[in-house]
């Protein structure tokens, strides 16, 4: 069992604004009219399942049912509809077990994310100028509370610099339990994870948006400002500054987030770990500099820049998003999105392991208890073991 302490918010002083470099301020919206009914919301389809071999796919090694890659091998791999819990998902009882550390984050001390909450209903209304913008008026400012889960290996020694993982939409079991076992094994180093729970909402308009799928470097500004160093302080912990050892990691949009972290602050991470990539377009308010959101990585920003220091795993499953409800610009395809991210970066040469996983949902649970520990030890490849 972990050890779970409980501890309580803190006060950051900071002022509480949204204006900061790199990204554009959260327009003005309207009210929503009081005791307006909400529209009812439009039943997401069922996603089609997708054939790995499809043209216009990347060439993949197919592997035999219930088999996971080698973690020491770049490239595509197909794996089979079989997902087996690997053993370093399930607790072992004969090996040490971190302590897990919580304490909560308030909007009202954060400069970055003072707080957004879109009201329920459809997303939006599409710009009749453009179809790839989204315009939203039912999104309004909002507090919220945040908490952080802190993992500390039990062989850590205190005041050594850590090599550590953060992760979004946290707390997350599964990577600590993972964890204990392969840092007992010496299959990856021993490594503090910080899992830190959004701001709520989701997609265009929600705090949960505007964190995770806006293209720039605010987000891994306040993990570095206002999250990191609660954590050092709390816990008697010295987070490393090596880029080197440092990761990050998702699911969804907040995978996307964990590879924007690196791509606009490779001088702080170096590693991302996305389980179904939302690189599609999915960024709130509009940005010039990046109009189509994340589908930028594939379409113009990995082909046009120079190879960036950032290995990367990422999984794709065959029934993963597909939402023709605002395919209104073609850009909102999950499965194609991670086809063409792995297409993009074998062109550029990047160190990187995408995996098409059969009989698999969108973020699919068995798939990653059959999947993270082959790739955290991918994820970790080239950092010295102690």
């Amino acid at each position: 069992m972990h050890l779970y302490r409980i501890s309580s918010a803190v006060t950051l002083l900071f002022a509480c604004s949204l204006a900061y470099s790199q990204t554009p301020a959260v327009p003005p919206v309207p009210q929503p009219t009081p005791n307006q009914p909400a529209p009812a919301p439009q039943a997401r389809p069922t996603p089609p399942t997708r054939d790995p071999h499809t043209p216009g796919y990347v060439n993949a090694t197919e592997l035999p049912d219930g088999a996971v890659p080698p973690a020491d091998k770049d490239g595509n791999f197909i794996i089979g509809p079989t997902h087996t819990p690997a053993p370093e998902a399930l607790t072992n009882p004969n090996i040490p077990h971190g302590d897990v550390f919580e304490f909560v984050l308030n909007s009202a001390d954060s400069k970055f994310y003072p707080g957004i909450k879109r009201e329920p209903g459809p997303l939006g209304t599409t710009d009749p100028n453009d179809p790839a913008k989204l315009i939203v008026t039912t999104s309004h400012p909002a507090p919220y509370t945040r908490k952080v889960t802190v993992y500390v290996p039990k062989q850590y020694q205190p005041g050594t610099a850590a090599p550590f993982i953060v992760g979004a939409d946290g707390p997350d079991g599964l990577l600590f339990t993972t964890l204990d076992s392969l840092i007992a094994e010496h299959r990856v180093p021993v490594m503090i994870a910080v899992s830190i729970s959004n701001g709520t909402g989701d997609a265009q308009g929600s705090e949960r948006g505007l964190e995770y799928d806006t293209m720039s470097g605010r987000y891994a500004e306040f993990v570095e400002q206002e999250v990191l160093p609660q954590v050092e302080s709390r816990y008697n912990v010295k987070l490393t500054r090596d880029p080197e050892g440092r990761a990050a990691t998702g699911g969804s949009s907040g995978g996307a987030v964990s590879l924007i972290m690196a791509w606009y602050h490779p001088e702080l991470y170096h590693r991302v770990l996305a389980y179904s990539g939302t690189w599609i377009n999915q960024q709130w308010p509009s940005n010039p500099e990046t109009p189509h959101g994340a589908w930028e990585f594939h379409e113009h920003l990995i082909p046009a820049s120079p190879r960036k220091p950032i290995r990367i795993w990422m999984e794709v499953g065959d029934r993963d998003l597909y939402n023709p409800n605002v395919m209104r610009d073609n850009m909102h395809d999950w499965v194609l999105a991670n086809e063409k991210m792995a297409q993009a970066l074998a062109a550029k040469g990047y160190h990187y392991q995408f995996l098409f996983a059969q009989n698999a949902g969108h973020v699919d649970y068995a798939t990653k208890k059959q999947t993270l520990a082959e790739a955290l030890e991918y994820l970790w490849q080239g950092y010295p073991q102690k």
